[in-house]
């Protein structure tokens, strides 16, 4: 208890986005499908973060320094406020999605585009995290062989839309939603498009706050780039149904 306390502490941007997730979902989903979406994501996540930090799969290999031990909670050697992270940035990217798609919303273009703007999120997400020790975070995990895209290795980019995928596609199955209508994948999504948004002002609010411009500029440049092209897209319903009509 005192762990799970000292976490709530040491973390509660992680904690204030997690509530934002269960409020909105609760609108969105109902209390119990966010509940499930939740219960099924956060293992898959930690799963995939035990497993990196030992064979490197998903997301490459790293590790966690134990630096905060005995200050917050760990499962393993995977710290619960990471892997819990997941559950809200992947239904933000869940929501904005179905957004996107709108008309067009099917099983297979909700899983991958999701999983990808999840991954999208990383983009500014991780290159500020490996930068912990300039900032509130610590220096809580390290690769120990850098990576390409300002020290994270592609790698973990691609673990990232492979979990993505998994999480959103394993909901979407259970749920057995065929459409953004209501009784299908849900009912209100600008709630999680606005928890998405969120999440990236902050991580950019970081990486300006520690002065890392170039890192803030591509961050800043790669999101920018996909929202106009999710207008793009959200733009095309009538197309979508046309191609839906057709294949009927």
């Amino acid at each position: 208890m005192d762990l799970l306390l000292g976490t709530l502490v040491l973390r509660p941007y992680v904690f204030a986005f997690l509530l934002a997730y269960v409020s909105i979902g609760a609108g969105d989903l109902g209390w119990r499908r966010t509940l499930v979406f939740g219960a099924w994501v956060w293992p898959i996540a930690w799963l995939a973060e035990f497993c990196s930090t030992r064979i490197g799969v998903p997301f490459g290999f790293y590790a966690y320094t134990g630096s905060t031990r005995g200050q917050e909670l760990f499962i393993a050697d995977v710290p619960l406020m990471d892997s819990l992270s997941f559950t809200f940035l992947a239904y933000a990217a869940f929501c904005l999605a179905r957004q996107a798609l709108g008309l067009g919303a099917t099983r297979a273009r909700v899983t991958v585009l999701g999983g990808a703007l999840m991954m999208l999120l990383d983009v500014v997400i991780d290159p500020a995290a490996v930068r912990g020790d300039r900032w509130f975070l610590g220096l809580i995990f390290r690769y120990p062989d850098g990576g390409v895209y300002f020290g994270v290795p592609l790698s973990n980019f691609l673990g990232w839309l492979v979990v993505g995928m998994v999480a959103i596609g394993g909901y979407i199955y259970w749920s057995g939603g065929r459409s953004a209508s209501p009784g299908g994948f849900g009912r209100k999504t600008a709630g999680g498009v606005a928890l998405y948004y969120a999440v990236i002002a902050f991580n950019l609010a970081v990486t300006a706050w520690i002065g890392e411009w170039t890192l803030f500029a591509c961050g800043l440049a790669v999101h920018a780039t996909v929202a106009g092209l999710l207008v793009l897209i959200r733009r095309r319903p009538l197309a979508w149904a046309d191609m839906e009509s057709q294949k009927a």
